[in-house]
């Protein structure tokens, strides 16, 4: 089941796992500030006043993209 639509840069995206090692849970949310190489993405947590407390590369499997927009306008009647 592919849970996401391929990563892009400046994308918004959750954790799909829990990383311990690193104090990162899933659904953790961050940004993607670089692609490293094919599916891999450097990603950059921060906090709600916009301090950096993580910033890793993490395979495209680990990621699900946040979508703020509905895909198509829906019509209220």
């Amino acid at each position: 089941m592919k849970m996401q639509t391929s990563v892009r840069i400046l994308d918004v995206v959750a954790l799909t796992e829990d990383l311990p090692n690193k104090g990162l849970k899933r659904g953790q949310v961050g940004t993607v500030v670089e692609e490293l190489a094919p599916h891999v993405f450097e990603v950059e947590f921060a906090d709600d006043k916009g301090r950096t407390y993580a910033c890793l590369s993490l395979r495209e499997d680990q990621l699900l993209v946040l979508h703020y927009q509905p895909e198509k306008s829906s019509q209220v009647a």
